[in-house]
């Protein structure tokens, strides 16, 4: 495909340019195949309206944001005033443009181009639960790949007012695009450290006065016979493998939870989101 050049073409209802392109730069090649290979993996981007948005709202750092040609109806509208308020840059540019760079394949008509995520430190994460006055609420991800299933758990950790999320630095998704459009923006709020080894940092916690409870089918109560009224990590493992070995010996304790049917084993965001919720219920019951 040749070429294309972006020109100033896209107006609001005021009929005010977006931006202005006039430089040779801002040419664009599209690959003729094999997409997957070619993806902007290196530039870090935030994809679709509500992630988009959210990002916005919390003061994220934001290059630009691209927009496809001829959106703005509804949620776009109110994204593009939002981003001019902040002083943001804003620019047009064709469909295909946005379908090339996309990971998620869904970007719906928006893509910002951000700075890389920030990870904190486990401290950083102790340190927030005691400037809230809150005993330590933590969930540790032990060998999370699916993307969908991390943004899910972020999600379902800012809503329950988790203070952090602790991931391995290896043989684990990070925080990418697909992540951060699963957490419909959450990622945005919720702290999340990438540690070298997670055995070592349960350790840590520990020190901290954490309780580690680990999710197991093995486990040897069910999940609402215990205890999560006290400062506490819960250790979410894998859906195909659960916790590692290494990881389970570290848990003070397992705790399953009860399956009625014929499956095995819940989705690991599933899991994670009925812990989460266990914990809120019992803290709320106790205050």
């Amino acid at each position: 495909m040749k070429n294309t050049k972006y020109r100033k073409n896209f107006t609001d209802e005021n009929k005010k340019p977006i931006s202005k392109r006039n430089n040779s730069s801002e040419k664009v090649r599209y690959p003729k195949d094999n997409k997957e290979d070619k993806k902007y993996q290196d530039i870090p981007m935030l994809e679709g309206r509500n992630p988009v948005i959210e990002a916005i709202k919390s003061g994220r750092t934001i290059e630009k944001i691209l927009i496809a040609k001829g959106s703005q109806e509804g949620s776009i509208r109110q994204l593009i005033a939002m981003a001019r308020e902040k002083g943001l840059v804003i620019v047009e540019v064709d469909r295909e443009k946005l379908d090339y760079m996309s990971e998620t394949k869904s970007h719906q008509g928006v893509i910002a181009i951000t700075s890389p995520y920030k990870y904190v430190e486990v401290q950083d994460i102790l340190n927030y639960a005691k400037e809230k006055g809150e005993k330590p609420f933590v969930i540790i991800l032990d060998e999370i790949y699916d993307p969908h299933n991390l943004g899910a758990i972020i999600r379902t950790a800012e809503a329950t007012g988790a203070h952090g999320i602790i991931i391995p630095k290896r043989r684990a998704v990070g925080l990418t695009p697909t992540v951060a459009k699963a957490s419909a923006g959450a990622i945005e709020y919720v702290k999340v450290a990438k540690v070298t080894n997670i055995s070592q940092t349960i350790n840590k916690l520990k020190e901290n006065g954490l309780w580690i409870v680990g999710a197991d089918m093995d486990g040897d109560k069910s999940y609402f016979e215990s205890d999560f009224t006290d400062a506490i990590a819960l250790v979410i493992g894998s859906e195909g493998e659960g916790i590692s070995r290494l990881v389970k010996d570290r848990c003070d304790y397992l705790v399953n939870m009860p399956m009625k049917g014929k499956v095995s084993s819940l989705n690991a965001s599933v899991a994670g989101a009925v812990l989460m919720y266990e914990v809120v219920r019992q803290r709320i019951t106790k205050e």
